[in-house]
Parts: C-alpha cells; structure tokens; sequence
C-alpha cells in the first residue's frame, strides 16, 4: 500500500529529458568522456554533454534500456538523458526508469523510437527526496556487493586459468625440470604426455534434448544465452517439461558448448556443482569427463579451447554447426593423470569460491529484481527491503 509519503505525477514532473547529439565515428575514441549509446558506453570524446552523474536511456537501438554514468559523459543521438532532475535523487531516478519496461512505449512506424514528449506523459508515483534517497540506497547496496562479488570472481578465475597455462601450455608445472621434452605434432611436450583428443578425456559427447518449454516444469533447459564469459549463468535457463534421458541429465562437472549459429558459437561454460534436472537444449552439446579424469583439470583443458571451437563451426550464415565430431576431435596435450589431479587439488578450492560467489550474486541479482518494482513503487516499505537486504548479503 503506497502511503501519503508519495505522490502521484507524470514523469515530465518528475524530470526532463533530452534527445542526445549526434558524433561522428572520426571523433569518437577521442578524448577521456564516455560516449553513451543505446547499448552503453562505446567510445569517448573530448567533449561532454553533461557533468553527470547522470542517467541516459536508449532512444534508438536498445529501446528503454538505462544506464546511470557517474562523471561526464556524451548522450549520443540514440539515447534519451536526463538534463533535469527537478532535485529528485539520480539513483531513483535511474530504477524507477529501469522499471518502467519503456521499451513498450515505441512509437516509431518502421525504427522502434522512444520520443521524449509522449514519455513525459506517462503516470508515475514518486515519494519525497529522502525515501528517495533510501530506495536508492537499498537498490545500490545490492548492485554495489554484485560488483564487488564480480571483480572477486574475475581474480579467482585469473589465479586458475593462469595456473593451468603454467602447468599445461608452458610446462612449469612442479617437477618440470627433470622432465625432457619430446617433439610431437602438436609441437614439444614433456615426455610422457600423450597427444589424443578431447574424446579420450571424455565419457559422453551430445547435444541436449529438444524441450517442451513449460513456466510450471520442473526441469530446466540450458540455452546458448547461459553460456557467456566462460561462466554459466542458471537464471537464463527455461523451464520445460520433456522427459529427459538419464545420460543427458548435467551432473557436476559438466562442459556445455554452444554449438549452433554465429555469434555464440563455440563458447564454453563449466557446470560446477550439482542442479536438480538440468538439461541442454539442442544448441547446445554436453562434453562429459570419463571417471578418471579430474573435472578441474578437464574443465579448464575445454575452457581454453574455446578460441579453438568458434573457428570449427560449418554450414551456411545462420545455421553454422559445431558439430560433437568436431569436439571430439580435437587434438590436445594430454598431461598423466596424477599431475592432472595434484592440479585439481590445488585449482579446486579456487574455482570453488568463484562458483560460490557466482552464487550468491544469482540470489542477489533475483532478489534485487523482485525488489525494484515494488521499492519505486511504494508497494512495499524501505524498512522492510533494508531488513530483506542484509538477510540476502549473509
């Protein structure tokens, strides 16, 4: 229930916007401000258009999409900024934009297009500066641990991926010096190594399952938007309600590669952990480690693979295929067992605390997400979301 604290309004009471400027391409990638599109920041300029903070939104292109820019930034000619803020906070500002699903306010004929004047008309209710200020506060505290979570996980999967290059691409691995290297087809390894295929690392090669997608199921179906960064992201994933065969159920340790199209072909993600009735779709295919193979070492071998893997994709434009042959033949250097699972020991523990805070910031992220619509909307109470808050940050 929304209290006397706030106020119905239209959003042109609320703030003004303003139609970005155009830049040329040769003035880009000159100077030290942000040039701010539709799609985010994309280059930079000697001038600005605005000391900022400020909040800019996609006019052209991403429509409705809101980015808020701490210092001075270009609103380029596909955006919508913000030039007057009518002393309400910046940050409400920039999630009651974000939850007002502006996209659907197109009025463009054969360009989707936001103008300015008919989204100054649109009906928004808004409380005084200081829940303002608190809302914000609370929304920040949950984008601010996300951040913070995400530069931890970019170091702990440096520390592993660097690891591995020293173990396995440049040999510095302990022990390395009284160990000669041989010369191969894959160029010199250290004797002892073999050089096979993915395929002898792995137990089970195929693309996942055609799904019957269902909001009510109860099993989930992996699709190529998952797969990006080298990292897994389960919230992208849709229910659907197929029977799924047993051997194409994800267990722990699992390699998914995106396999059909352009664009996302070829990247790889590692399941780690175990996710009750999580499948892949067709796009995508699973490479499963055989028994012996530490999941470490192997996730990390297909993991670096990846540049490999998008070069392999066949067809015509639109409907190149990474075929599982072509996975499972992949030539490697594959290293003796134990030194692969004395790297597991040690790779281990750190990619484990990657995953866990990857975790955490899922539940941060879905939390953050329930919570925006009704924080700028008054339908629940600040106290509450500051209680919500600190819960979910444990």
């Amino acid at each position: 229930m929304v209290d006397a604290q706030w106020n119905d309004c239209l959003l042109g009471d609320l703030i003004t916007l303003q139609r970005g400027y155009d830049i040329t391409k040769k003035e880009q990638s000159e100077g030290p401000y942000p040039v701010v599109s539709s799609s985010g920041p994309t280059s930079t300029h000697i001038a600005y258009t605005d000391v900022g903070p400020g909040v800019v939104i996609g006019r052209k292109g991403t429509l409705g999409k809101a980015f808020y820019v701490h210092g001075p930034y270009w609103a380029h000619d596909t955006t919508l900024w913000v030039k007057n803020f009518r002393g309400n906070d910046r940050k409400f500002v920039f999630y009651l934009l974000q939850s007002m699903n502006l996209a659907t306010y197109d009025v463009g004929s054969s360009n989707p297009t936001l103008n300015r004047n008919h989204l100054h008309l649109l009906p928004v209710r808004a409380p005084d500066v200081v829940q303002q200020q608190r809302i914000a506060d609370v929304l920040s505290a949950y984008d601010d641990l996300v951040e913070v979570n995400q530069q931890r996980i970019t170091i702990l999967e440096d520390m592993a991926r660097r690891l591995f290059d020293e173990w396995f691409v440049r040999f510095r691995y302990p022990g390395h010096e009284a160990v000669p290297l041989v010369e191969t087809e894959l160029g010199m390894v250290p004797r002892g190594w073999i050089i096979g295929s993915v395929s002898i690392l792995s137990s089970f090669i195929s693309r996942g399952i055609a799904p019957k997608y269902d909001d009510e199921a109860c099993s989930i179906a992996i699709n190529q938007k998952c797969i990006r960064d080298r990292a897994l992201n389960l919230l992208l994933a849709r229910r659907q309600s197929k029977s799924v065969p047993q051997s194409k159920l994800l267990v722990d340790g699992d390699i998914v590669v995106n396999s059909t199209g352009v664009g996302t072909l070829g990247r790889v993600a590692q399941l780690l952990g175990t996710v009750p009735n999580a499948t892949a779709d067709g796009h995508v295919t699973i490479v499963r480690a055989a028994d012996h193979v530490d999941l470490h070492y192997f996730g990390l071998q297909l993991l670096q693979l990846q540049p490999h893997f998008e070069r392999q994709g066949v067809g015509a434009t639109g409907q190149t295929e990474l075929s599982k042959a072509a996975i499972a033949d992949t030539k490697i250097s594959i290293a003796p067992s134990d030194l692969a699972t004395r790297f597991g020991r040690v790779a281990g523990p750190i990619r484990g605390q990657a995953e866990l805070l990857r975790n955490q910031n899922n539940k941060l992220r879905a939390a953050r997400g329930l919570l925006l619509p009704k924080l700028v909307s008054g339908q629940i109470d600040v106290s509450t979301a500051e209680e919500t808050f600190a819960e979910a940050a444990e």
